[in-house]
């Protein structure tokens, strides 16, 4: 049985409120006065808020990481041919200067 996701806890809690208001004065016997069931609305909607935020979060994220992906692509082939002059320009005892450790 899978967890359920954060839109489904709060799509649980808007219809507990509708139940709760439209039910208010026999579920006040009980203790859960208009000023609970307030509470619980302002909760949800906090929750709901706060889910939006972090949705948007993850698709920058997402969008971020595509970013630099494509930045190390080009970083690498760049990097690839720089140490093949290097390679070519200069003995193997000054590769180190370059940070290249290759042994050929």
């Amino acid at each position: 049985m899978s967890k359920p996701t954060y839109a489904d806890r709060i799509a649980s809690a808007q219809v507990m409120v509708a139940g709760l208001r439209n039910n208010a004065e026999q579920v006040a016997r009980r203790g859960l006065d208009i000023k609970f069931i307030d509470s619980v609305d302002v909760d949800k909607s906090d929750a709901s808020t706060l889910n939006d935020q972090q949705e948007k979060l993850k698709a920058d994220q997402k969008s971020k990481t595509a970013e630099l992906l494509a930045k190390l692509d080009e970083l690498d082939a760049k990097m690839a041919e720089a140490k093949k002059v290097v390679k070519l320009e200069f003995p193997q005892s000054r590769w180190k200067e370059f940070g290249i450790d290759d042994k050929r």
